[in-house]
């Protein structure tokens, strides 16, 4: 009991500390917003097509940009003549579609029509996937044009109207493009990239294991101010006292889990009721691990300043090696080093639940391999936990 309410007082005192709930929940939001950003666009094709039309009023000019319009994550933006112009001049676009004038009566009457592309270079990766769409679109139209063309030939001299012909003919190629005889069938092996599932395990873990680990500064500033052994006054026995500790540092780490996966849940959807509630137990086990390691980092170094060095030396380790800004695939040199990182079972147990890939049952290894953390972190740190400098 008297071990709770040392944990109680030290959550409360987070809790009431702007700047440390600041830099525990604030700061990781911040940086996953802006990853997010950077890369999460970037996993599927987003482009857009500037275009110059200079047939403003012709039929075809218009169905040609409907279809372009039409391309999933393509965006199509009008541009006057003069402003692509300076714009190609400054290099601030790459590539610019020229619709020129008379391209609609050319195709009407049977004469062949170009669209003219203006680019600098290779035009970028995005501007070159443009370019294919631009040249698919227009083959897709040169195609029903041949059609057409066949078809009137065929039906030459039978006396059917021309505006029949067309209404039928246009029916069967609308027919054919919302069916077509030859398809694609896209088949996904794996797991499609999720930015998600990709940064916010990695980022909330590494600011948990940061916060915690770094706050051994502070049980070593009480050490040396006689705190710990003021509070020996009180009856409590250094059991209690390194069991208040250890409950402190699991509350904040499970609290500060908590409210960052709650928000993400709140933004994206990401969770069941039972997917929420198993990802919460991750969340405990992975903060009882993260405590007892800084009761380690506590009890064995010597000043305020080796506690902060010590833990961010740690934490940066964990990080880099539990694959939270980059994947660690199996077989590649980090792989071996990356079995060390309690980040990495951590973030591997947080990706599975989020992915919809696992359940606890599934997740044995990760969480047992936590479990065996947080029993041989207690022991070690309460071997070498010190209430005096110097002392016991």
């Amino acid at each position: 009991m008297r071990a709770l309410v040392i944990a109680f007082r030290e959550v409360r005192t987070y809790l009431q500390d702007t700047a440390d709930l600041a830099f525990s929940l604030l700061l990781p939001i911040a940086i996953f917003t802006l990853m997010y950003a950077a890369f999460g666009g970037q996993l599927l094709f987003q482009g857009t097509a500037h275009v110059v039309n200079e047939d403003p009023e012709g039929i075809y000019s218009t169905l040609f940009l409907e279809r372009l319009r039409g391309i999933e994550n393509l965006e199509v933006k009008l541009l006057s003549s003069k402003e692509a112009e300076e714009r190609l001049d400054r290099s601030d676009l790459l590539l610019v579609l020229r619709v020129p004038k008379g391209f609609s009566n050319r195709l009407a009457s049977g004469d062949p029509a170009e669209l003219i592309l203006s680019q600098r270079g290779d035009a970028g990766q995005e501007g070159q996937i443009v370019v294919s769409l631009v040249r698919a679109v227009a083959e897709e139209m040169g195609e029903e044009f041949k059609v057409r063309e066949q078809v009137a030939r065929a039906l030459a001299g039978r006396n059917i109207s021309q505006e029949r012909t067309e209404t039928v003919l246009q029916k069967f190629m609308d027919r054919e493009r919302a069916n077509p005889i030859l398809g694609v069938q896209e088949e996904l092996v794996g797991t499609r990239p999720d930015p998600v599932n990709m940064f916010l395990p990695g980022i909330i873990t590494m600011f948990v294991l940061f916060a915690i680990t770094l706050n051994a500064r502070t049980l070593l500033e009480e050490r040396r101010e006689g705190t710990l052994e003021r509070l020996l006054t009180t009856q409590l026995t250094v059991g209690e006292l390194f069991t208040g500790k250890f409950l402190a540092g699991l509350a904040r780490g499970f609290l500060q889990t908590l409210i960052l996966l709650s928000l993400s849940q709140v933004a994206f959807h990401l969770f069941t009721p039972l997917t929420f509630a198993e990802i919460l137990i991750v969340a405990l086990i992975f903060a009882a691990a993260v405590s007892a390691l800084g009761l380690v980092i506590a009890s064995v170094a010597r000043t305020e300043d080796g506690a902060i060095w010590i833990a961010v030396f740690f934490t940066m380790v964990m990080v880099m090696l539990g694959g939270t800004f980059f994947s660690i695939s199996q077989g590649s040199p980090l792989y071996p080093l990356s079995r060390i990182s309690i980040n990495t079972y951590a973030n591997d147990a947080f990706k599975a639940i989020i992915a919809g890939e696992g359940s606890l049952t599934h997740l044995r290894r990760e969480l047992g391999i936590m479990a065996g953390i947080i029993i041989g972190g207690l022991g070690v740190g309460r071997v070498f936990f010190r209430i005096m400098p110097g002392g016991r």
